[in-house]
């Protein structure tokens, strides 16, 4: 069976979460400045979590696909160039996202920007789920799932800030990257869960740190409302590392 180009699906998703976290501090915005309206802030919550919806929904049919499709599994096998110009247009487009702010925040560029990237790291995750057994992905997303929920709930709730650790996520991210590529050379079973229970706890407090990002309010950094996209992006990649991690435990 021909090799499936793409094999290393969590360091590509790490790459992704280090682009949008190449300044931590760049897309914030002092409390008070600009979530000084409640109904502002509920609108802009509500925004992201459409899209975030729009977007796991999109990755959740290209996954059942893929699980389940034995001619979808075939034909990406025997087309490993689909994998690769997948890989490409989501760090193309992700790096136009990150660094032009202009494009980012101009509809409908930035919804057609997203609708891009969030096609293309779908088709890579359905094809990173080829080798998995359905109950094995499907318990993944379940325990993804119940994660999520729960951290969202404990953002909401808590009064801990968590806004002001990005600068400490982003080297413990950094980290982790470098530990999985060494993980990539000289393999393990105690390495690699000692990995994978890393990257699921390091983006389980991005979790916390991004959504605390967007609930503005008292905390102490927030998100400026113009960037939804941004905000839901990050989210987004957040849960597909969560995801990806438990998945390869």
């Amino acid at each position: 069976m021909a090799e499936i180009p793409y094999q290393n699906m969590e360091g590509s998703s790490q790459a992704a979460k280090n682009l949008t976290h190449l300044d931590p501090e760049s897309q914030v915005e002092i409390r008070g400045m600009t979530f000084s309206e409640e109904s502002i802030r509920k609108g802009f919550i509500r925004k992201v979590y459409l899209i975030l919806t729009v977007q796991l929904a999109v990755t959740m049919a290209f996954i059942s696909l893929f699980v389940y499709s034995e001619p979808a599994k075939l034909w990406t096998i025997n087309n490993p160039w689909i994998a690769t110009t997948s890989f490409l247009t989501m760090f193309a487009v992700l790096i136009i996202m990150a660094c032009c702010g202009e494009i980012r925040r101009k509809t409908p560029h930035n919804f057609i920007f997203l609708a891009l990237f969030t096609v293309a790291q779908g088709l890579m995750l359905g094809i990173f789920t080829i080798r998995y057994e359905a109950q094995e992905v499907f318990t993944a997303v379940g325990i993804t799932c119940a994660i999520c929920l729960g951290l969202t709930l404990f953002s909401l709730q808590t009064k801990w800030d968590f806004t002001m650790m990005g600068g400490f996520l982003f080297v413990a991210l950094l980290v982790v990257f470098v530990f999985g590529i060494i993980v990539a050379f000289f393999p393990g079973s105690v390495a690699s869960s000692v990995y994978s229970a890393c990257g699921a706890l390091l983006f389980s407090l991005y979790l916390v740190y991004d959504t605390q990002m967007m609930m503005g309010g008292s905390h102490r950094y927030s998100i400026s409302p113009e960037e939804y996209i941004f905000a839901a992006l990050n989210l987004y990649l957040d849960i597909i590392n969560i995801f990806l991690f438990i998945l390869r435990r």
